[in-house]
């Protein structure tokens, strides 16, 4: 069936049993197919990062076919590079066309609001800037190789502890400043085939049933006209769901589902218009149905995963050098990762890659001279003293390259973790190698960000490779040896300890319910503002060459607009990219917010001695806050400072802009506070001084006129109390003129 043919057909003609039958699925991978109406099934496949195409009907976490792992979100992220995310959407899209695929479940663009969550890694950053822009480039790589898309999870699934029924209690401002952004980015600049509602409650209401998630910010807010479908097995009352805006119940068949939709039609309690709703939008996924292709390439695949993930990997640290290894040195390397590498997350987006290279092998093709030690096996049998004793010996007077990082075992879809170091036999190897080794460098693998405390001041570099996908062996023996210049750069803090993440005492909840009692405030954005040390900040990432950023200059270009335009050199020796960061820090004023922002990014790449001159514009969500009074967002009049950043601490480059705003001046009644009364533009201050001054009588006006702030000790008390207790009961009416003055327009 085409697009045309999709909206040919006549949905109100179809019986109500055949169009209940439409919203639940056929089994796990397919939608209802209806042949004697024409009707076939749109065929469904895990990802985001590579297509788990599931060998039988079941979920078969490990029976799919073979496809290219490329690197998860939780590296990705680090790219800062929106070409990174488009080519792998892109090519994905490929291998899903070749099988037969025609929607691909991904990307996610959950927020990493306590670096706890098992499942992190299929996720891009705390920042919602940062995760939106990549997957509007994820997504518009896949669609526009015609797959479609499934931007997941809608929306507050920040954990995995209860995730199935725990309420997520969050405040409208939180939500929309961090938790919404990055799903609003990937609707209207991508408009993805398909939403998946997630299967957490927000305030109350599971995701799957909310009419203010699925309806009025989906649909009439951000003009959302694709498909909502629930996570797999997130829907609880199909009813309830068809009406709150869910139009697609997966996996199917479910037990009364149908007959639940059928009978709630026929007695009134489901408008049959909410139903053909649902139909359309399910039967509006057959657009992307389309004849499977031939094999893909899977070489020119696996170099493709190989260059992406170069993009990631991050260099946190890289002391007297020791960082690119020299390929005519001897080497020890250190750790069962580098043997059996760690290159994705566990459930159900783990992919059957077609093949997967090592570390270890990919180093030996670069250096002759090279010893290995196992250090320490990944379920901690063995005898953990004779394996490190080894270590040791191997690594004694050499350059030594520790690979360590977090097992399967301990992070995954299913669970949250409990802590944030690395496991004690490795922490303790790291720590024994480097008091023998002449240098030492520490290559990590995880999912969820790790800490590093316990080692760092004893090692000279880190490579943080996150999870680099099936090429990730390879492609971190070209960043070692430099063949590749490391260019990633943190999407996420790294903490000291655990309880200096925002989330600490919120996390994960009592009783099934969470609150985000952090608000706005997660990640760098606590962090800047609380003065909490870390050990690396949001955007660190150190490079094989070096960069000057000069010459900012910030046009304020409207009201609640501006542009900035910045010069990037390299003034190294090495080609490199290097990441432009773009933040802005707010003037004080009535609402909290944090002390700097990501607001705008770019990737610039330059050879030796090459300058570039680069613009970034900053429109009024880069200086807005969302106005729970008005549910609008506001920019407040005053000074603004727009600063260049490494990172989100080590500020480079600022300018200072003033900005009129939009704030909205609202009108005035008998019970505003006080402090709302003085705070008025127009009818405030001086005015209401007078006013007050020649009602009172001489000498309670002559304490006001010297000291006005004497009225502040009754700030948040209603005007008209105010002037009760003043004995001025009678001269209430003489605010009313004052009050119609408020309202009017400046």
């Amino acid at each position: 069936m085409t697009a045309d043919q999709a909206t040919a057909v006549d949905v109100g003609a179809l019986p109500v049993r055949v169009k209940a039958a439409l919203l639940v699925g056929k089994d796990f991978w397919a939608t209802t197919d209806v042949p004697e109406h024409g009707i076939g099934s749109v065929q469904v496949a895990d990802g985001p990062h590579g297509v788990r195409h599931a060998t039988g009907e079941e979920l078969g976490l490990n029976a799919a076919s073979p496809a290219t792992c490329f690197p998860p979100a939780v590296a990705v992220g680090c790219s800062w590079d929106t070409s990174v995310a488009r080519t792998i959407g892109e090519t994905i899209a490929h291998e899903a066309r070749s099988l037969g695929v025609d929607v691909v479940l991904g990307p996610g663009v959950n927020i990493k609001r306590t670096p706890l969550c098992g499942r992190n890694f299929e996720y891009y950053s705390e920042d919602p800037l940062l995760s939106g822009e990549l997957g509007v480039a994820h997504v518009n790589g896949q669609q526009g190789a015609g797959v479609g898309a499934s931007v997941k999870h809608f929306a507050a699934n920040n954990q995995e502890t209860g995730r199935m029924r725990v309420d997520v209690v969050a405040d409208e401002r939180t939500l929309r400043e961090i938790y919404l952004p990055a799903f609003e980015a990937v609707v209207k600049r991508s408009a993805p085939a398909t939403v998946m509602a997630s299967y957490n409650l927000v305030n109350g209401l599971h995701a799957t049933e909310s009419p203010w998630l699925l309806t009025q910010l989906l649909r009439a807010e951000w003009g959302y006209d694709g498909a909502t479908v629930s996570d797999w097995g997130a829907t609880c009352d199909p009813v309830a769901s068809v009406a709150a805006g869910l139009d697609l119940q997966m996996p199917g068949p479910v037990a009364g589902a149908v007959a639940a939709i059928e009978a709630a039609v026929a007695d009134g309690s489901l408008a049959e218009s909410d139903l053909d709703r649902a139909v359309r939008n399910v039967l509006g996924l057959r657009a992307w149905v389309a004849e499977p292709t031939e094999l893909f390439d899977l070489d020119a695949h696996h170099e493709i995963a190989r260059q992406a993930a170069r993009a990631c990997a991050v260099l946190l640290k890289n002391d007297t050098e020791v960082l690119p290894l020299d390929a005519a040195a001897s080497i020890a390397v250190i750790g069962e990762f580098a043997r059996s590498p760690r290159y994705q997350g566990g459930g159900s987006s783990h992919i059957n890659a077609t093949r997967v290279e090592s570390a270890l092998d990919a180093i030996r093709d670069h250096a002759e001279n090279v010893e290995f030690a196992t250090g320490f096996t990944f379920d901690g049998s063995g005898d953990s003293e004779s394996l490190r004793a080894e270590a040791v010996r191997v690594a004694a007077g050499s350059v030594a390259v520790v690979f360590a990082g977090l097992p399967d075992a301990m992070e995954s879809e299913g669970f949250d973790r409990a802590g944030l170091s690395l496991p004690e036999d490795q922490v303790a190897l790291i720590n024994a190698v480097a008091e023998v080794a002449s240098r030492t460098v520490v290559v990590l693998s995880h999912g969820g960000i790790v800490t590093v405390e316990e080692w760092h001041d004893n090692v000279e570099a880190i490579l943080d490779c996150f999870l680099l996908g099936q090429a990730g062996g390879a492609a971190t023996a070209d960043l070692l040896y430099g063949v590749a210049n490391p260019s990633g750069h943190l999407a996420e803090s790294m903490p000291k300890e655990l309880r200096h993440t925002s989330a600490f005492l919120n996390f994960p909840g009592d009783h099934d319910e969470v609150r985000y009692g952090e608000g706005v405030f997660v990640g760098y954005r606590s962090y800047e503002t609380t003065g909490v040390p870390v050990r690396y900040s949001f955007g660190h990432g150190l490079s094989y060459t070096t960069f000057a950023t000069t010459g900012l200059v910030v046009d304020v270009t409207g009201s609640v607009s501006a542009s900035a335009t910045v010069t990037v050199a390299n003034t190294g020796s090495r080609p490199g990219r290097h990441v432009i960061q773009l933040y802005v820090a707010p003037p004080p004023g009535a609402v909290q917010r944090p002390a700097r922002e990501l607001r705008a990014f770019a990737s610039v790449e330059l050879e030796p001695g090459e300058s570039r001159e680069v613009t970034l514009e900053l429109g009024e969500r880069a200086f807005a806050y969302w106005d729970v009074a008005d549910h609008a967002w506001v920019v407040p009049a005053g000074d603004y400072t727009v600063e260049v950043g490494h990172n989100a601490h080590d500020i480079v480059q600022a300018q200072a802009i003033s900005l009129e705003g939009n704030e909205p001046v609202r009108p005035l009644s008998r019970t505003s506070s006080v402090e709302e009364w003085l705070d008025h533009p127009s009818v405030g201050g001086e005015v209401l001084i007078g006013t007050l001054v020649r009602a009172l009588p001489d000498k309670e006006a002559a304490l006001i006129q010297d000291d006005p702030a004497v009225l502040r000790i009754m700030s948040s008390m209603d005007m008209s109390k105010a002037m009760t207790m003043f004995g001025l009961g009678d001269a209430v009416p003489l605010l009313d003129e004052l009050i119609e003055r408020s309202a009017r327009p400046n």
